[in-house]
């Protein structure tokens, strides 16, 4: 941080906003005394015991401002590893506005993004991809994505790259023997356990192959739905989204521009947007629809392509599948099943009734399928979803895979050292072991203030 590491640090934690409470939080050396002049005379912050709530009346002066909890954690076992304090106050907009000024001319100065935790980090009471998984709770925007940052905040990252690292460790310690004793450099195999390499390898090359779903499940997908006019696309839209947001009409070219809603598909955010219908037209405004709805299927991760299984396929629609399938991938989905007058589903289409609800669930799959490049994943498995994780892993494999190469070939032990010492240093940079300033300054600013 551009400030001192420990100066006394105060922010709002909570959103700025009316609400019935709102909590501000302070920590560093010196914070509870700094908060002794603030709470009257009924107790003293400086020698409060940690883990206790105390209730007292913030003051300004002699001028009364709130009446709060104060919850006092002492250094090592608070969050930062550093002494503070959580204030529960009422959440009225004048009242934290005072707080914090007051905080501010008792001696506190505001936290920048994600200082708390970068504490945390510093202090040594979370590795940094359990400080990276904090921020990835409060972003999450789906209770799986939810669950996933949880998984990664107890260490489920932090614990694989570990294990991978010690066995590497121990194989470089065996390296370090063939460097030091040369002589003996014609029994180096069985000091060089390839198995042990691999099988890290194999974990690391694993945890390289989540991010993709990792990175779906936090940040989630566009998909279009395109098709012919009124050919369900609307109806469609709302039997996901579980409420009526579009206008339904048999009329054809009602929809005229696209609409969007987000919706949780198996706990992937996907950003659902319903389009104009495609067909041949020469009214302006249709027609600058039907170039809304090209663009719209371009820039999407999915497209869902309806067609009217009453009518069939069309000429229209046959262009529009070429021309979306070279650019994302497409689902195509046959609707109207559920009247007479439906043709079977061709093959490689999904059989469904945007009426009805029919063949729903499959089409949902279908589209999580399509989303994760593959069924998810087991839910106790890790999964990566920052970029920063994901490039230092890929390096590490890297590394592995040239040490394999090296030693394969006959390369002389203090070579085949430095492939390893590359290898253990991305393993370090991603629990945070080896890591610049720079570096983390620019991570946690990506946090929200007070978290």
């Amino acid at each position: 941080m551009s400030s001192s590491a420990d100066d006394p640090i105060a922010a709002l934690a909570t959103p700025a906003a009316s609400s019935a409470l709102a909590v501000i939080r302070v920590s560093g050396a010196g914070s509870l005394e700094l908060l002794r002049p603030l709470v009257g005379s009924r107790w003293d912050p400086a020698s409060a015991a940690g883990h206790t709530i105390h209730r007292c009346v913030l003051v300004d002066g002699k001028e009364p401002v709130d009446e709060v909890l104060v919850a006092v954690y002492r250094s090592p076992r608070s969050y930062t590893g550093e002494d503070g304090a959580e204030i529960f106050c009422h959440g009225s907009l004048p009242v934290i506005t005072r707080l914090l000024s007051t905080l501010g001319r008792g001696g506190f100065r505001p936290a920048g993004p994600g200082e708390f935790t970068q504490r945390a980090f510093l202090n040594g009471r979370m590795g940094l991809t359990q400080a990276e998984a904090v921020n990835e709770i409060v972003q999450a925007r789906t209770d799986r994505a939810r669950g996933l940052a949880l998984a990664r905040l107890a260490g489920a990252i932090e614990d694989r790259v570990r294990r991978a690292r010690d066995s590497l460790a121990d194989l470089k310690a065996g390296l370090e023997v063939l460097i030091d004793y040369p002589d003996e450099e014609q029994e180096a195999g069985p000091l060089i356990d390839l198995a042990g390499l691999r099988e890290a390898r194999e974990a690391l090359q694993s945890l390289v192959a989540s991010y993709r779903q990792g990175r779906v499940f936090q940040e989630g997908v566009a998909v279009a739905l395109a098709g012919a006019t009124n050919c369900g696309k609307s109806r469609l839209f709302n039997l996901l989204l579980r409420q009526d947001r579009a206008i339904v009409s048999d009329t054809h070219g009602t929809t005229r521009d696209w609409l969007e809603a987000t919706v949780s598909l198996g706990g992937i955010p996907v950003r659902l947007i319903d389009t104009a219908g495609l067909r041949p037209s020469t009214d302006p405004l249709e027609s600058e629809g039907i170039r809304r709805t090209r663009e719209v299927m371009a820039s999407a991760d999915i497209v869902v392509y309806l067609v009217d299984g009453t009518r069939g396929e069309s000429g229209t629609d046959g262009s529009a599948l070429a021309e979306a399938g070279s650019a994302v991938p497409v689902i195509k989905a046959w609707n109207k099943t559920d009247l007479a007058g439906c043709r079977p589903a061709p093959e490689g289409f999904v059989a469904i009734s945007a009426a009805t609800g029919s063949g729903r669930e499959e089409l949902e799959r279908r589209i999580c399928e399509a989303a994760l490049g593959g069924p998810p994943k087991d839910s106790t498995e890790p999964l990566v979803d920052s970029d920063r994780q994901r490039d230092l892993l890929v390096r590490a494999v890297a590394a592995l895979d040239r040490f394999e190469a090296a030693h394969a070939q006959g390369t002389a032990a203090d070579l085949l050292s430095v492939d390893l010492a590359d290898c253990l240093d991305a393993l370090g940079e991603i629990s945070g072991a080896v890591t610049s300033a720079e570096i983390l300054d620019r991570m946690f600013a990506r946090f929200c203030v007070g978290k």
